[in-house]
């Protein structure tokens, strides 16, 4: 009988939420091209009509752009397009405050670059109405790097750092709400290098990496985060990254890392934010259409979006991807 409970839950009695969709094609994080397409992809893919079939209302504020940026001299000669990744930082900082307190802002990306305006703008806004905030990060990686510690130069490799406030972002707009590293979870993890290794044994992050998800399963892990967020009476921003995926289920990114988690690990980590009513914010993000098999990673992120805002296991579609 519980099991029948649990697979039946459907949306009935969920609140109505109002999403705000944001087009973030920041494609500057990283070298390889692509995400510039990934706002479009997600709209070609029916995410409002998928949040509006669940009872939600939907508004999209179309593609934003990064603000005009001086240039900037930094030592680390790496460092690629620093100046549009601050620029990015600032528009949308800004827009996660300004839009947070009408609805729920989902972000459309764009690479995790986006996430250095997005986390900050939104621990601001919760600082704003005195609520404690937190971050679930769903990534192969825990993009904790600085400018200072970063060989690639990469800037979607560092949107964690910055949010918690590191050192070495002085030219970034200030971050007025730091993120404190306890209100943290990071699942998914499998591809931390030394330096981010060394960063983490300072910190009191919560890491559930594969080989705690494949001997304790993924939502051992998740409920005790959710547990500490409805006890603080928190808010939470979730941030999706495309590689939290097994690319045999969403090739669409730059960064495929194995043995990631499967679309039903994924749905399970939805339906459980879903029922945690506790997300105030998503990021989908390092969506590369351009490496895309039909559609196939798009339709799933709007899929796992759905799962977040309701949709349970007998309301999923049937996919076709030919």
């Amino acid at each position: 009988m519980h099991a029948t409970t649990a697979i039946m839950g459907d949306t009935v009695g969920m609140t109505q939420k109002h999403c705000i969709l944001i087009g973030a094609p920041v494609d500057c994080g990283k070298r390889r091209r692509g995400c510039l397409m990934g706002p479009d992809a997600y709209r070609t893919a029916g995410i409002a009509e998928a949040i509006t079939a669940l009872g939600h209302t939907v508004a999209d504020v179309g593609n934003l752009a990064p603000a005009p940026v001086t240039p900037i001299a930094h030592a680390n000669k790496a460092l690629y397009k620093l100046e549009e990744n601050v620029g990015w930082c600032e528009t949308l900082q800004s827009a996660a405050e300004s839009n947070a307190p009408s609805g729920m802002p989902i972000f459309l990306g764009g690479d995790h670059a986006l996430a250095m305006g997005t986390v900050s703008g939104m621990a601001a806004h919760a600082a704003s109405i005195n609520k404690p905030f937190f971050v679930l990060w769903l990534d192969a990686h825990t993009d904790i790097h600085t400018l200072d510690s970063t060989d690639s130069g990469n800037i979607h490799g560092m949107p964690t750092a910055y949010y918690i406030g590191r050192e070495g972002f002085d030219m970034f707009p200030p971050v007025k709400s730091p993120v404190k590293t306890e209100n943290i979870c990071m699942i998914g993890l499998r591809s931390v290098d030394p330096e981010e290794h060394a960063a983490l044994a300072e910190m009191n992050v919560d890491l559930a990496d594969m080989r705690r998800i494949d001997e304790g399963g993924i939502r051992a892990p998740l409920a005790i985060f959710l547990e500490k967020v409805q006890e603080a009476g928190g808010i939470l921003h979730v941030s999706l990254d495309v590689d939290f995926l097994d690319p045999s289920v969403a090739p669409a990114v730059g960064t495929t890392v194995p043995g990631g988690a499967t679309d039903r690990e994924a749905h399970l980590v939805m339906e459980m934010l879903s029922d945690s009513g506790v997300v105030c914010s998503l990021d989908l993000v390092e969506l590369n259409p351009f490496l895309d098999d039909r559609g196939k990673t798009a339709s799933l992120m709007v899929e796992l979006t759905a799962s977040l805002l309701g949709r349970r296991v007998f309301d999923r579609p049937t996919r076709s991807h030919g």
